[in-house]
Order: C-alpha cells, then sequence, then structure tokens
C-alpha cells in the first residue's frame, strides 16, 4: 500500500495544492486518511474540467456512488477508492454525507444558475462544511460534534473565495454561481452578468460577494474556542479565505479577466501560521 498512499499524495498535490499541503500539516498517523478523503473531494470536484459534457460527468459521479453504497466493495482495484473506503471504516465515516457531497456536485455540470444565498449556503454546506467535519472525524472524534457550527460558517467562506478564485474560468464557461438574490440587489441578472457590460453594477456584486463571505468567516472565527487542538488542522485551509476577499474587492469587474490567487508561498506561510496560532 505504501506505492498507493505515494500515488494518492501526488494526486493530490497536483488537483489540490492547499489541502495537500494542510495534509502535511497534519500529524503524522492521521495523513493517509487525510490524503484519500481530501483526494476524493478534489476528484469529484474537478469532474467539470475533465468531462465537458454532463451526462457523462454525471456517470463518473455515479461510479463513485456506487462505490460507497456498496457494502462488499474493495474499490474494484482503484488506488483511490480503496484508501477511501479504508478511511470510511477506520473512522466510522457516514457514508451517507459523502453520497450528499457527490449529489451536490451534480450542480457544477450544467450552467444553472444559483438561485440565492441559502442554496449557496446548502451547497457549501454538502461540500467544503462536510469536508471539514469530515477531517474532523478522523483528527479528533471525541469533540468533532462541536465544532460543527463553526465547519459549516467556515466551509460556507471557504466556498465564496473559491469561487472568487474561479471566477474567470467559470465566466467563459457561461457557469454564474453568484446567488440570484444577490446579483438582483445589485442590478444585474445571469445574462448582464455574464456579457460584463456594466462594470460598476459587476464591482458592486463582486463586493457583495466578498461581504457573504466576509459575515461568515466572522461567524467561523466566532466559533473558534469550539475547535480543538487536534481538529485545527481541518480548518487550516480557511486561513486562505480573507486575503482572496481582500483581492477580490479590489479587482471588482477585473477580476472576470485576471486571476488573483496568492502565490503558492503566501498561501503555505498563512496556512501554517494558522496551525501554529489556532486562528483563521
Amino acid at each position: 500500500m505504501q506505492e498507493a498512499d505515494t500515488q494518492i499524495l501526488a494526486t493530490l498535490r497536483d488537483t489540490d495544492r492547499d489541502r495537500y499541503l494542510a495534509c502535511l500539516l497534519s500529524p503524522p498517523e492521521k495523513r493517509r486518511s487525510l490524503a484519500a478523503l481530501y483526494a476524493f473531494y478534489a476528484e469529484i470536484a474537478r469532474v467539470r474540467d475533465l468531462i465537458h459534457e454532463p451526462l457523462p460527468g454525471e456517470i463518473r459521479l455515479q461510479w463513485w456512488r456506487d462505490i460507497l453504497s456498496n457494502e462488499q466493495s474493495s474499490g474494484e482495484g482503484h488506488p483511490l477508492a480503496e484508501a477511501l473506503l479504508e478511511c470510511i471504516r477506520e473512522h466510522h465515516l457516514p457514508v451517507a454525507v459523502l453520497e450528499n457531497m457527490i449529489d451536490a456536485r451534480i450542480f457544477d455540470l450544467y450552467d444553472d444558475p444559483m438561485q440565492d444565498r441559502s442554496a449557496l449556503e446548502g451547497y457549501a454546506g454538502e461540500t467544503a462544511s462536510a469536508l471539514i467535519q469530515l477531517s474532523s472525524l478522523i483528527l479528533d472524534p471525541s469533540n468533532a460534534a462541536k465544532s460543527a457550527e463553526a465547519a459549516g460558517h467556515a466551509g460556507v467562506a471557504q466556498t465564496v473565495a473559491g469561487l472568487l478564485l474561479l471566477l474567470p474560468i467559470h465566466h467563459r464557461r457561461g457557469q454564474v454561481y453568484l446567488p440570484a438574490d444577490l446579483l438582483r440587489a445589485t442590478g444585474l441578472d445571469r445574462e448582464t452578468f455574464l456579457a460584463a457590460g456594466d462594470t460598476k453594477a459587476i464591482d458592486r456584486a463582486i463586493s457583495a460577494f466578498c461581504g457573504f463571505g466576509r459575515d461568515h468567516l466572522a461567524k467561523a472565527r466566532q466559533g473558534i474556542g469550539s475547535i480543538s487542538p487536534q481538529n485545527f488542522f481541518a480548518f487550516a485551509p480557511v486561513a486562505l479565505a480573507e486575503p482572496v476577499f481582500d483581492r477580490a474587492e479590489k479587482a471588482g469587474a477585473r477580476l472576470l479577466q485576471r486571476p488573483i490567487q496568492p502565490a503558492q508561498w503566501q498561501r503555505q506561510w498563512r496556512m501554517w501560521r494558522a496551525t501554529w496560532r489556532k486562528r483563521f
């Protein structure tokens, strides 16, 4: 299994560099399980990047669902599937949460609008927030429930930051993750946002979206006291959200054409500092 573990870590490094670092910052005895969970999360998150048609994408997601729903499955010779199933069994992870995570990713395959902020919170809750909670069950299961509320808000903040980073790609595809009610409040709808003609309104929309993310980040920070020292490693990537909000607000409508990802060394430093200070 050592070769498979190395392969999974290498895949995680290539598909989600930030969670790869979060994995390396975690206790050594937890890294194997975290790597499997994070690599699975990255795999289902990038289906739209790998498969450009919705139906084949749904088939790919359904394959993962079938693996999880078959209690007798061993992963069918797929190294990541085998590692994920072993992780689930070792740490008693709730399969239903992982299935909901897969189902939430079906939204990514289509260009349907995000209806409102509540819909986005639900999407984040079943993806990024759920990942933090599952990671906590691996790191310190006896204290995982205490930080569930903080994980919920942290996941929304992470999701908003991630969507801001991907905004140029989504815009080219015709995907709009900014909630429709937020767009209406700033004088836009899906079509006018994609047309990108009213830069002032887009400035307002991006600023409002950042504010939405900041609100959830502030609520997550209020719950820092509920996070055990061991489980803080699950929250380390949340430290990367605030710099994204800062850069996105500064860029405004220019964000549609210009990526704002901070340098890798800056992200690594912020995550290391967060795990050392136990603050994000």
